[in-house]
């Protein structure tokens, strides 16, 4: 099957598109940067510039007020999605780092956000199953260890309320799951892919942002 419209991503049109965005504030900036800087070995596991708005924007469509996130890493993700809830509301976010976390934590109090966000450091799997086990979350975000996504979302839908909307990112995983022999994370996030296309508790589409996206709503 042809790519139809798809359109290759240069340097230049990808710099028109975060031009086009809305842009990163100052402390989502700084973050940005001091990952790279202090952290440049692990900085590709930040979410991509344009994931800050996209996951901000979803947050504001759907009207969501309780959201979980599994993996944090410096918090850029957190951030945008924090700064997108009513005051009131309240974002769940799970990692293993104390040591990534502690620039999450300094950016969240920078924005003024702190009072949303509620870091829980062990295994996400352990915080998930801690969890109410009725549905009453409005948004999740999956972006950590590929090998336990399918965990992951077994433990994220049931708990997810009708027209709830979960991300997943990194489904492409570089073009890794095409591979028929693929192993390690690659096979993982095919078994994950192949799962949520057959799970009919949820509707869901793959789109090709950064290193794609799949958005799954709560039938």
């Amino acid at each position: 099957m042809s790519k139809g419209k798809s359109t290759a991503v240069t340097d230049e049109l990808y710099a028109y598109m975060l031009a086009h965005n809305p842009p990163l504030d100052a402390v989502q900036r700084e973050l940005v940067e001091t990952t790279h800087r202090q952290l440049p070995e692990y900085a590709r596991m930040q979410s991509a510039a344009e994931q800050g708005p996209l996951l901000a924007f979803l947050v504001r469509l759907i009207g969501a007020r309780h959201i979980v996130e599994v993996g944090t890493f410096t918090g850029f993700s957190a951030l945008s999605m924090a700064q997108a809830l009513p005051a009131d509301g309240r974002l769940i976010t799970c990692d293993v780092s104390e040591e990534w976390t502690a620039y999450a934590r300094e950016a969240w109090a920078k924005a003024g956000v702190a009072d949303r966000v509620e870091l829980r450091l062990g295994p996400a799997l352990d915080t998930l199953r801690a969890m109410p086990a009725e549905p009453h979350i409005d948004f999740a975000y999956v972006d950590a260890d590929k090998e336990n996504y399918v965990p992951y979302w077994e433990e994220l839908v049931p708990r997810m309320r009708q027209g709830a909307v979960i991300a997943a990112d990194n489904v492409f995983w570089g073009g890794g799951v095409t591979d028929q022999d693929a192993t390690g994370a690659a096979a993982a996030i095919k078994e994950f892919n192949d799962r949520v296309t057959a799970d009919e508790r949820m509707e869901s589409v793959m789109i090709p942002v950064a290193d794609g996206v799949t958005l799954s709503r709560k039938r």
